[in-house]
């Protein structure tokens, strides 16, 4: 991964807005619906050209495709993968439960058309990675847009799934042991994972999972075992990576990309020690929204290891507001302070824009204007700090 050398990098979490075209094919494709495959081909490729324009057009160095040719970050593995089939209804956050106002009043958003996060598919059969060139296809095309592009980005990534979110969100029916459906889902990944590296691109392990199951599936259960979780998933993660230099791997963590109380997220503290086992270079966290944007302090007493980036969540990725660059610059000479070295932080987003198709909170031309801000708070930041 590139430093941050005499400027503050800027990057993104990965989704960002789909056209209603798309988003209205990708909902057909999901549910297993017909659809026009012809006309999701050409989508995808219009979407993909628009999205690395408008990236580069607002100062992103290190970008992607906008992930403009999947459904979501992770339901699209249904159609890459053997042994998922059927559905189930995936418990909501504990926070969501909890404020039932809260929930009739947000109804409208949940219930609009969108690639479902909630009802998903389930391991019936034993997951094997089926289709291997579906990277390729992925990667050739953006290679291809990128062309079209002079300097074009400093770098470019790629996301994955972590094991522990597809594990928790299409539940298992197949495997006697959780533990089993984790290790295969690590072992059929592994071929996405090194699929993209090999490919010359940052590979981004995006794992939710890893704070948002805390108020999900271990919400009535001991912390200890949720960090027992992190921990089996962070060790199956680390097998999957094995081959892979950790400095091409950067690792994705937040509580979930959605507006609400956020009252039943586990504190940054106790988790840090725990994400640091992971065999990667970088970590991506959530550090702009209101419930967690105090814990840059815990990098004081918990450092990052010496030879990890950290990409900052300074932009919060469910609200409307437009960051202004003087608040972007303090949060990140913050961090840079506290960790010593500005070339280790990375300006980033706190999770993606889109996360299934339609499913994005904040409106498509204010989107752009966050990472227009994002640059210009990048580039204060910097002239102070170098």
């Amino acid at each position: 991964m590139q430093r941050s050398v005499g400027r503050i990098l800027t990057t993104h979490a990965g989704s960002l807005p789909r056209p209603p075209e798309l988003v209205e094919l990708f909902v057909r494709k999901s549910r297993h619906e017909p659809y026009d495959a012809a006309a999701l081909a050409t989508a995808v490729e219009d979407a993909t050209r628009r999205v690395v324009r408008a990236q580069l057009d607002c100062g992103i160095d290190v970008g992607n495709d906008g992930e403009q040719q999947r459904e979501s970050f992770f339901t699209h593995l249904q159609h890459r993968m053997h042994g998922f089939s059927g559905a189930w209804d995936r418990p909501l956050m504990r926070d969501l439960v909890r404020y039932p106002g809260f929930l009739r009043h947000k109804l409208p958003d949940f219930s609009r058309t969108m690639v479902s996060l909630v009802r998903t598919p389930q391991a019936t059969a034993a997951v094997e990675y089926a289709d291997a060139a579906a990277v390729e296809r992925e990667a050739d095309l953006y290679r291809r847009v990128l062309a079209e592009e002079a300097p074009g980005f400093t770098e470019s990534f790629m996301t994955a799934p972590s094991p522990g979110i597809v594990a928790c969100a299409m539940e298992n029916r197949h495997y006697k042991r959780f533990e089993d459906y984790v290790a295969g889902l690590a072992e059929a990944l592994r071929h996405e994972y090194q699929a993209i590296v090999a490919q010359g691109f940052v590979l981004q392990i995006d794992a939710p999972d890893l704070a948002m199951e805390r108020h999900t599936r271990f919400a009535d259960r001991p912390l200890d075992e949720f960090l027992d979780f992190v921990d089996l998933v962070i060790h199956s993660l680390n097998r999957a990576l094995a081959r892979i230099p950790p400095e091409r791997v950067r690792l994705h963590v937040c509580w979930g990309n959605y507006e609400g109380p956020h009252d039943c997220d586990l504190d940054l503290e106790p988790l840090l020690p725990h994400l640091y086992r992971a065999r990667v270079g970088g970590l991506v966290l959530a550090l702009a929204n209101p419930r967690h944007q105090h814990e840059w302090r815990c990098f004081r007493d918990a450092p990052p290891p010496r030879s990890w980036q950290l990409v900052a969540g300074v932009i919060d990725t469910t609200t409307n507001y437009v960051e202004h660059p003087a608040l972007i610059a303090e949060r990140l000479e913050r961090l840079a302070h506290v960790i010593g070295d500005p070339q280790r932080v990375v300006a980033g987003t706190d999770c993606g824009f889109d996360t299934a198709a339609g499913l994005g909170a904040v409106a498509d031309d204010v989107v752009w204007a966050k990472l227009r801000a994002l640059r210009a708070g990048a580039d204060l930041a910097a002239r102070r700090l170098f």
